[in-house]
């Protein structure tokens, strides 16, 4: 019974900590690595965002060439219409993650001459905390530059059964030691 009283109190902490890491999500924008860059079509990173479901604690990260390139956090008219000139937040040096820290809309485009008008921008929509699970009614989805479509469906699986694994671990060591 010492034992258990020694162990225990480790258990509920270790499912805590897993608990919190497993909310948080780091996001290759693109889907892969190096994506950062000119897409083959110019609706190619907004049709991926589409597919995801940003929430708070998640980070985009963002790889490209620090000499030739940067990323610009922006407004929504400043995305619409590609100007670099008054960003947000300027971000350079290669490799770039960006803390996804409030709902609602954040813009982004490329810092290189051009590329934003051939598609290099991203715009994400973060969905609050009280939106966990599910669809979620009349929240606009991720930016698309022309068709508007529904937001994803949360991913099978996932953080959630990985989650429901663990605890049912944890539950069963617990129990092993009563």
């Amino acid at each position: 019974m010492a034992s258990l009283r020694k162990v225990l109190p480790c258990l509920v902490l270790s499912c805590l900590v897993f608990i919190l890491l497993a909310e948080a999500r780091e996001l290759p924008v693109g889907g892969n690595a190096n994506s950062w860059k000119i897409p083959s079509s110019p609706d190619a990173f907004n049709k991926w965002a589409e597919k995801e479901r940003f929430e708070i604690g998640d980070s985009l990260v963002m790889k490209y060439d620090p000499k030739s390139d940067s990323v610009l956090e922006v407004t929504e008219e400043d995305y619409k219409n590609c100007n670099k000139g008054k960003p947000i937040k300027t971000y350079k040096g290669g490799q770039t993650k960006i803390a996804l820290n409030r709902s609602g809309l954040f813009y982004f485009i490329s810092g290189a001459e051009g590329h934003c008008e051939k598609g290099q921008k991203l715009g994400v929509d973060v969905l609050s905390a009280k939106h966990e699970g599910g669809g979620v009614k009349g929240h606009p989805p991720a930016l698309a530059p022309v068709s508007v479509l529904p937001p994803a469906p949360a991913p099978a699986g996932g953080a959630d059964a990985l989650r429901v694994g663990f605890m049912a671990t944890v539950l069963a060591v617990g129990v092993a030691f009563l």
